[in-house]
């Protein structure tokens, strides 16, 4: 069985305070697992991000 590399504060990556926590992986299924819901992740991008498909439209 394989250990798990121990992660430093300083190896994570700097974040968005909202994001504060994310963090994605692929388990051995090549199932997504992540630590914060994809509701929570798809609004955050809708309310910080600009979609150009959607600048156009009334």
């Amino acid at each position: 069985m394989a250990k798990k590399k121990e992660v430093k504060k300083e190896d994570l990556p700097k974040v968005h305070k909202e994001l504060e926590g994310f963090d994605i992986s692929i388990n051995s299924f090549g199932e997504i697992n992540r630590t914060i819901d994809i509701e929570k992740i798809n609004e955050f991008l809708n309310k910080n991000m600009d979609d150009k498909k959607l600048r156009n439209r009334e």
